[in-house]
């Protein structure tokens, strides 16, 4: 069990792991849940009521005339890290602070808040990070259904920039 566990924090730490693999050491399940390994930011809370931090996201989108952009992942994601530091380098950051409400939505290991997922249109088993937006109303106004942004180690913050400035209203 001790070897397992040194296995998998190893596996975990250097990143091999990615979603969508399918393949998790069967211990996984019984184990307590792996902090992010060092040098990754802690984003999404797994403690964190999602239906409720959209629902106080549409009262302030209404007060602030923005909409509420909403992203799903996990911090074991290396997408997801690396979305998260697109997110806060300019322009970037500028749009989101002017133009929306950022919810993170924990998803567990492609098993938790699914059906916020589905609500909004949004196929975390096609991988992760994926984003919604929608209005300060609720009304979703673009759902990732096809995996856009899971390689985002791949893409440039630019690309961010171009969905930003798309979806700001």
């Amino acid at each position: 069990m001790i070897h397992t566990r040194l296995k998998l924090a190893a596996i975990l730490f250097t990143g091999l792991l990615t979603v969508g693999t399918g393949v998790l050491p069967p211990v996984q399940a019984q184990m307590a849940p792996v902090p992010p390994p060092a040098g990754r930011k802690h984003i999404y809370s797994e403690t964190a009521d999602p239906k409720a931090d959209i629902a106080a996201a549409l009262v302030q989108a209404r007060k602030e005339h923005k909409r509420i952009l909403l992203d799903f992942g996990g911090d074991w994601c290396g997408d997801c890290q690396v979305l998260d530091i697109y997110f806060h380098r300019e322009p970037n950051a500028a749009l989101l602070n002017n133009h929306f409400v950022l919810v993170h939505v924990y998803i567990g290991q492609m098993d938790k808040n699914l059906d916020v997922g589905a609500k909004y249109g949004v196929e975390i088993q096609k991988g992760v990070p994926a984003l919604a937006v929608i209005d300060a109303h609720g009304k979703v106004l673009y759902s990732q259904a096809q995996s856009q942004f899971r390689t985002m180690r791949s893409m440039d913050p630019g690309s961010v920039s171009a969905f930003l400035n798309q979806w700001k209203g």
